[in-house]
Order: structure tokens, then C-alpha cells, then sequence
């Protein structure tokens, strides 16, 4: 194994980190939504611009295949991080008839919020729920999520790497439920309290 350091935002680096690469699973993202909101240039730079860099590296480096990572929040954006991704995936699809006829192909697995994961809120509520006279923060009584696990996740881009062809937007079958429902399953006594849309 060899580790680097550098930033998808980099061209060269990039192009540097892959010679004689021959997958790539590309989860470089901004994906806060509210923080994409009030950082759209960065939002940019990263999600799209730095998608165009992976495109290129990879066919300058002839990479056998490459798969991102999108989101459920890429299908109907209402939000720069959405369309972001969405963006990601479009540049995603159309390398296909970049790479030429080179051996370099190009897909997408798009899903849900991973359980626990850096930002989820169940580790959030799972602290809040064992504080004495704290309000859980909700905020929309119809916001719901899909999700999925970690190892799920995993195994899902796993499988898909092995299975794709070139252009594929691969979507596994997520659960979904709504976030009140969920406080009340990880603590029935939890008062909630209503908080807003956030940005985005």
C-alpha cells in the first residue's frame, strides 16, 4: 500500500497519485448541505471541478475503471449540493465518450445517508436522548431519510466496481423513515423540538 496526501482539486497531483492505478473509487466531496450553501465556490471546486480532474487523470493514466460516489440527494436537486453531485455524475457519464476507445470506463453508485457516519444524526440523538431535560432538534415533522450501513455501503460499491460496464448509475434498495419516527424508536420519551429547514 502506498499512501498520499494532496487534494482532488490538484490536477497534477492527481495525475501523479495515479500512474500504474488500475481502480479508483472517488469519495473526495464537500457534502454538508447547509456548508455547500454558504460556500457555493468551494462546493464547486471540489465536487465538480474536482470530478473533471479525476475524468482526466484517469484516462491520461488509463485506468481500467473508476466509480464515484453519489448521493440520493443528486435525483431533483433543491440544493447546490444536489446539483453538485448531480453535475459529478453527468461528467461521470459523458467520460465514457471521452476515454475514446481506451480501456477506461466510468460509473456511479448514488445512495442514502450511512448510519452513523461522520455528520449522521444518530449519534447526535443517542447523545442528546441521554441528557437530562434536552429536546431533540427536528426539522420538519416530514423530513425523512434513506439509509444504509457502512458495510452495506461497502459492499454495494464493492460489487458494483465488479459489475459495471461503463455509464451505469447504480441505486440499491434503501430503507427510508421518517426522522421523527426514528428519535422516538431510539428513545419514546424524547420531547422534540421543531427547529426549521436549514439552508438548502
Amino acid at each position: 500500500l502506498r499512501f498520499f496526501i494532496g487534494d482532488v482539486r490538484d490536477f497534477s497531483r492527481l495525475s501523479l497519485a495515479l500512474k500504474n492505478v488500475d481502480y479508483v473509487i472517488h469519495a473526495a466531496a464537500l457534502k454538508h448541505v447547509p456548508a455547500a450553501e454558504y460556500n457555493p465556490f468551494e462546493c464547486i471546486k471540489t465536487n465538480i471541478n474536482g470530478t473533471e480532474n479525476i475524468v482526466r487523470a484517469s484516462i491520461e493514466n488509463k485506468v481500467k475503471k473508476i466509480i464515484t460516489l453519489s448521493t440520493d440527494k443528486a435525483c431533483n436537486p433543491i440544493n447546490l449540493y444536489g446539483a453538485s453531485k448531480l453535475c459529478a455524475e453527468k461528467l461521470f457519464v459523458n467520460a465514457n465518450q471521452l476515454s475514446g476507445k481506451s480501456d477506461t470506463k466510468f460509473s456511479i453508485v448514488r445512495y442514502g445517508n450511512v448510519i452513523a457516519s461522520r455528520g449522521s444524526v444518530i449519534p447526535l440523538f443517542l447523545k442528546l436522548s441521554k441528557q437530562k431535560n434536552s429536546k431533540i432538534p427536528l426539522t420538519h415533522k416530514s423530513m425523512s431519510r434513506f439509509f444504509i450501513t457502512l458495510e452495506q455501503a461497502v459492499k454495494f460499491v464493492i460489487n458494483c466496481l465488479d459489475k459495471m460496464k461503463e455509464g451505469e448509475i447504480f441505486v440499491p434498495k434503501m430503507n427510508s423513515i421518517y426522522i421523527e419516527k426514528l428519535i422516538k424508536i431510539i428513545n419514546p420519551k424524547s420531547k422534540i423540538k421543531i427547529i426549521g429547514k436549514k439552508p438548502g
